[in-house]
């Protein structure tokens, strides 16, 4: 087979370890990217999700790494930790022959770690930037050795306020060095950056190429996230699936539901990290050839996986990044036929999946699932089909002679064949329909302010989630902090802050309007209870102590 990124001028490492994982073609973006990065320059990319960027970024890092040295050589800064986890696991797949150490750190994560992989020697660095700032103030990272920097979904980073952190950490690293930007859209605010820090950048546009939506059918079901196992079963139930891939976002995760479908009746086979290329590829073969129907894997486990007959794709977890949901859509409805996306989204999830059809410009249904009434009836027709099918072919002789010797022997034609009917449906008592419970918006039993209980259910009655003066966006609740513009309160410093302290993702919070003396923020509903059991315990900008409250 043709390899073409040996056109690239690659080491012969990576070319392989790219075969491997089953890329032979280098995208549009990958084909620009490459020999420019490979050469020296700086890049301004306008690229869209799913043009593989990844890639285009990570290999001619890769290629010029010094091996040995104890200092950060390249740092990837992305919006979200979610980000830069999956970065961080591309581009150690990537780099798998050339024992590359590369790390990811963001906010949330104990800082221990970090500090001890730091100190022993890190050669890609990827990272948010609050956690990189903070790891710079604690003198614990230094960047004065730093040849490449990239600049990954920098729209996203301006549209969370982190244009001046990156700033910040930008003039931490030396004056020549390799920057590359990556962006979807080029705001003034991004050209300007761009004109600041990078030096006499190769601007290239790659256009994105869409998805065949005319062939996929894209839809989601709301669930609460203790209920996705059984809405997944219940959806298995009613589809006509010949072979699904379902994606879970951690190598567990996958491992865990695989063997959850198996017990339940649906024989489902994992595919991640733990697994050998040698058991991956055993794996891969029996779904290829349909031994398997189910297959549960993780982002980067799939990469690859080149097969044009899955009829069902399940975002079993929704991905953080738009990426990769472009990216597992994308598997099936191919080569003109038809297929189908599903997604189990959460209360709290709603918000991230609108941004989702915003950026690709998709539509994705809201679908209910099935009842029990609907999976009984369904059990039945197929049956019915079934004892049809078979009574048309008329091969049944055998059993017609042991129905004639049944009724010969006194018993009654109609109570044999509801007996045959029964023995055939034993099956389905390895198949319970777990119940599903009512999906609820409300982000909890109690909320605290100054140190006081009261009743968040108390406190909003009468008001629709979404309406009033809770948010204006539906599932998100207003929260407020009396610090605002007088304080020097920016807003990477509200989300920053929050997701650091709360241990919520940073990309879920939602709208921020800050005021002379206040600040109000959206969080989501499934949130605030922890963001309020934190109150007391935010710092903004070295001013500590401070509270934040549900919004009067």
């Amino acid at each position: 087979m043709t390899n073409e990124f040996t056109t690239l001028n690659l080491r012969s490492e990576l070319v392989q370890t790219v075969a491997e994982l089953g890329y032979t073609q280098p995208t549009p973006v990958q084909s620009q990217i490459i020999p420019l990065m490979l050469a020296g320059h700086d890049v301004l990319a306008q690229s869209q999700t799913g043009t593989g960027k990844t890639a285009a970024f990570a290999l001619p890092i890769l290629q010029t790494l010094v091996p040995g040295q104890r200092t950060v050589q390249a740092l990837i800064v992305t919006p979200t930790r979610e980000l830069a986890m999956q970065v961080s696991d591309a581009i150690y797949a990537y780099g798998r022959q050339m024992d590359a150490r590369v790390m990811a750190v963001y906010g949330g994560q104990p800082y221990s770690r970090p500090k001890r992989r730091l100190e022993s020697g890190v050669d890609i660095l990827v990272g948010t930037p609050g956690r990189l700032l903070d790891l710079i103030r604690q003198k614990v990272l230094k960047l004065n050795a730093v040849r490449t920097v990239v600049l990954d979904e920098a729209d996203e980073m301006l549209s969370m306020g982190f244009i001046e952190d990156i700033e910040t950490i930008l003039q931490e690293t030396p004056a020549k060095r390799q920057t590359a930007l990556f962006s979807a859209t080029l705001p003034k605010a991004i050209h300007k950056l761009a004109d600041r820090y990078l030096d006499a950048p190769k601007a290239i546009t790659i256009e994105h190429q869409q998805l065949t939506v005319e062939t996929i059918d894209q839809r989601y079901y709301l669930v609460n996230h203790q209920d996705k196992l059984a809405a997944l079963t219940r959806i298995f139930e009613v589809e006509e699936i010949t072979s699904a891939l379902i994606f879970t976002r951690t190598r567990a995760g996958s491992s865990e539901l695989a063997n959850m479908l198996t017990l339940r009746g649906f024989p489902a086979e994992a595919l991640n990290g733990d697994l050998s290329q040698d058991a991956r590829i055993r794996v891969l073969k029996r779904f290829r050839e349909n031994h398997i129907q189910v297959l549960v894997a993780t982002d980067v486990a799939a990469r690859g996986l080149d097969i044009d007959d899955i009829s069902h794709v399940f975002n079993y977890d929704l991905p953080d990044a738009i990426d990769p949901y472009v990216h597992r859509v994308g598997r099936t409805g191919r080569a003109g036929k038809s297929g189908m996306a599903i997604s189990l989204v959460t209360p709290g999830e709603r918000h991230h999946l609108s941004r989702i059809e915003s950026r690709t410009k998709l539509k994705i249904r809201r679908a209910m699932l099935p009842t029990e009434k609907d999976i009984f009836e369904y059990r039945e027709a197929q049956l019915l089909n079934k004892l049809t099918m078979w009574l048309e072919r008329d091969r049944a002789k055998r059993e017609l002679e042991i129905v004639e010797e049944l009724v010969g022997e006194g018993h009654d034609s109609v109570k044999v064949a509801a007996a045959a009917l029964k023995m055939a449906r034993a099956e389905e008592k390895q198949r319970p329909i777990a119940q599903i419970s009512d999906v609820r918006f409300k982000a909890g039993k109690r909320a605290f302010r100054d140190g006081k209980r009261k009743s968040y259910k108390k406190h909003n009655a009468g008001k629709t989630p979404g309406n009033g003066k809770d948010s204006h966006e539906a599932g998100m609740v207003r929260l407020s902090m009396r610090r605002g513009r007088m304080h020097g309160i920016r807003p990477n410093d509200v989300v920053g802050t929050i997701s650091a302290h709360a241990k919520i993702p940073g990309y879920t919070i939602g709208k921020i309007l800050i005021k002379d003396k206040i600040t109000l923020v959206d969080i989501p509903e499934k949130f605030v209870d922890q963001v309020l059991a934190k109150t007391g315990d935010y710092n903004f900008r070295n001013q500590n102590d401070i509270a934040i409250e549900l919004s009067s």
